[in-house]
C-alpha cells in the first residue's frame, strides 16, 4: 500500500482533498487542515460533509435557477474555483475585522459574519438585514422597556432584614441568557499569549465571545450570524430546515413554537416520517421530498409544487409571510415596518408597539394591505395539501384567538393599571419599573407566557397548548388571581391600624 501512501501525500501537498467527490482546496486552506485535522479534528470533519467542500462557486454558478443556492452572479476570480474552505472565510475581509490576528503567516479573523458570507449570498444577507431577527440584540437593549424587563430577570435578587434589593445582572449573566439568543456584542479586548499543542501562539481575546445569537453585532460591524442556523462548519440546509434548529429559541414559554409544533398533526407527522424526507433537496418539492410544513417551509424555504412550479420563493426575511406579529407586546398586532423597532413610538410615547389598552401604533406598523398580501404568501403552501374551506377556517379561528387573548391581556391590564393608580403597585408614574413586584410578573405572565401560547397554539393547531398548557384556562386564572389579590391589598390598606389605630386586643 505504500503506492497509495505517496499519493495521498502527493495530494495533500498540491493542496488537494483526497475525496473523489470534493472541490479543489486552495493551497492557504490546504496549509490550514495541514495543523487542524490534528488540532481541531471535529471542525475538519464537519467541514469535509459540507456542500463548501463539495461544490466550489465556479459549479454552483452551473446549476439551474431554481437549483442555485448561491445568490451572487460572480465571485473574486481566486474564490471561484476552489472549495469554500478555511482560508476562503477566515481571511476574506480581514481589513474590515477589528478581530483579525496573525497566525502562521496570515492574517486571518476569527469571526466570519454576514459580510462575509455576503460574498457569495448577497440576496440572503440583505434580506436578513430587513429581519427582525437581525436586529434583535438593538430592539431588546437598545428599548429602555424592554431592557429594563430583562434586568429584572437577569438581576441577582438579594434578600436583607426582609427586604429584596436588585442588583443589576453581570455582562456574564446576559450573555448566558436573553443574549443567548438576541446575540451578543463581539469585541476585541486584547491580544494574548496561549499555549497550544503546537507551542505558545498569540490570539486575540473576545469579549461576549462565543455566541451565536440572531442579532450578534460582529467584530466588522456588521449585525447577526447566519451560523444560529446554518450551523458550523457543515453549515447545512438540512439542519436549517429541522425545527430542532429553530427550537434553540423558540422553545418557550414565551416563544413556545417548538413545543407547539411538536404537538400539532404536522409535528406528528414530521416525527413519523421525516427520516424518509429529503431536507438537501433545492428546490424542496411538495408531497416529494416532504410530506408536512416545517417551520422552514412556511417562513424560509423555496418551494415547488409536483410540476416543479414555484410555489414560494426562498426569503431570508422571515417576516415577509407573516401578517400577524403574535408576540405580545404587549399584545399581539400587526407588524412592524421596520425590523429596527426602537424607532417604535405609541400614542402614550413609550416605545411599544401598543399602548396599555391595546391600539396601535400604527404609523409603525404595516397597514391592511400589506397584511392581505403576507397572508396569500403564507397560505400558498397550505393549499397544496389542503382545500380553500380548510384553509379559511383555520386562519378565521387562528385570527379570532388574536383577538381573544388580546381582550384578555387587556382584561389583566386593566386590573395592572388601577394598581398602579391606587398605590397599590409603583409604576412608571413612580419613576419605578412595571416588571419587578409579585404582581407586575403576574400581569407579565399573561401576556408574555399564557397569551403567546394561546396565540402560536392557533397559529399551527398545537391543541392543548392553548388550552390547558398555558393556555387559556391559565389566563382565566390569571385574571382572578389579580383580581383578588388586589382585593386583598384593599382590604388591608383599610384597616383601622392602617388609619394609625391600635388593633384591638382579645378580640373585642
Amino acid at each position: 500500500m505504500a503506492w497509495l501512501t505517496a499519493i495521498l501525500t502527493l495530494i495533500a501537498l498540491l493542496g488537494m482533498a483526497p475525496f473523489a467527490d470534493s472541490a479543489e482546496v486552495s493551497a492557504v486552506t490546504g496549509e490550514c487542515l495541514d495543523c487542524h485535522r490534528t488540532v481541531t479534528p471535529g471542525i475538519v470533519a464537519d467541514w469535509e460533509r459540507s456542500r463548501h467542500f463539495r461544490v466550489s462557486p465556479a459549479e454552483a454558478f452551473k446549476k439551474d435557477a431554481l437549483q442555485q443556492r448561491v445568490s451572487a452572479k460572480s465571485v473574486p476570480a481566486d474564490l471561484a474555483g476552489v472549495a469554500v474552505g478555511c482560508a476562503e472565510c477566515h481571511t476574506l475581509n480581514v481589513d474590515r475585522h477589528a478581530d483579525r490576528f496573525e497566525h502562521n503567516g496570515y492574517t486571518i479573523q476569527v469571526v466570519v459574519s454576514p459580510e462575509d458570507c455576503a460574498t457569495c449570498h448577497p440576496t440572503e444577507r440583505l434580506q436578513f438585514s430587513k429581519n427582525i431577527m437581525s436586529h434583535a440584540y438593538g430592539n431588546l437593549y437598545k428599548n429602555p422597556l424592554f431592557h429594563n424587563m430583562a434586568d429584572t430577570i437577569n438581576g441577582v435578587q438579594v434578600v436583607s432584614d426582609s427586604k429584596i434589593a436588585l442588583q443589576r445582572p453581570k455582562p456574564e449573566d446576559e450573555n448566558d441568557s436573553c443574549l443567548s439568543c438576541h446575540g451578543t456584542v463581539v469585541k476585541v479586548l486584547k491580544v494574548e499569549p496561549r499555549e497550544t499543542s503546537m507551542g505558545e501562539m498569540e490570539f486575540p481575546a473576545l469579549q461576549a465571545w462565543p455566541n451565536q445569537g440572531v442579532g450578534r453585532i460582529n467584530p466588522d460591524g456588521s449585525g447577526g450570524a447566519c451560523t444560529a442556523c446554518h450551523t458550523r462548519h457543515q453549515f447545512s440546509i438540512e439542519m436549517a430546515r429541522k425545527p430542532e434548529t429553530c427550537s434553540q429559541c423558540h422553545k418557550g414559554p414565551d416563544v413556545p413554537a417548538y413545543q407547539v409544533y411538536g404537538v400539532s398533526k404536522h409535528g406528528n407527522v414530521y416525527h413519523s416520517a421525516h427520516k424518509d424526507w429529503d431536507f438537501d433537496a433545492v428546490p424542496w418539492k411538495i408531497g416529494k421530498d416532504f410530506s408536512a410544513p416545517t417551520c422552514a417551509a412556511c417562513h424560509i424555504s423555496l418551494t415547488v409544487d409536483s410540476d416543479g412550479e414555484v410555489v414560494a420563493e426562498r426569503t431570508h426575511q422571515m417576516n415577509d409571510r407573516l401578517p400577524w406579529r403574535i408576540f405580545g407586546l404587549i399584545y399581539a398586532h400587526p407588524h412592524p415596518q421596520s425590523p429596527d423597532t426602537t424607532i417604535i413610538k405609541n400614542s402614550d410615547g413609550l416605545p411599544m408597539p401598543t399602548n396599555w389598552d391595546g391600539a396601535v401604533a400604527t404609523s409603525f406598523l404595516i397597514n391592511a394591505g400589506e397584511q392581505d398580501k403576507r397572508r396569500v404568501e403564507m397560505q400558498k403552501n397550505c393549499h397544496l395539501c389542503h382545500d380553500s374551506s380548510w384553509i379559511k377556517g383555520h386562519w378565521d379561528r387562528f385570527e379570532n384567538t388574536i383577538s381573544s387573548a388580546n381582550a384578555m391581556t387587556l382584561a389583566s391590564t386593566r386590573l395592572m393599571r388601577e394598581a398602579w393608580k391606587e398605590g397599590l403597585a409603583k409604576g412608571l408614574n413612580d419613576k419605578q419599573s412595571v416588571f419587578d413586584e409579585g404582581v407586575e410578573k403576574k400581569w407579565m405572565s399573561q401576556w408574555l407566557f399564557y397569551g403567546n401560547s394561546t396565540r402560536f397554539a392557533s397559529a399551527m393547531m398545537g391543541a392543548d397548548y392553548g388550552a390547558f398548557a398555558d393556555g387559556r384556562w391559565n389566563m382565566a386564572l390569571n385574571v382572578q388571581e389579580l383580581k383578588d389579590y388586589l382585593d386583598l391589598k384593599r382590604a388591608v390598606k383599610k384597616m383601622p391600624w392602617k388609619q394609625g389605630a391600635e388593633p384591638r386586643k382579645g378580640g373585642k
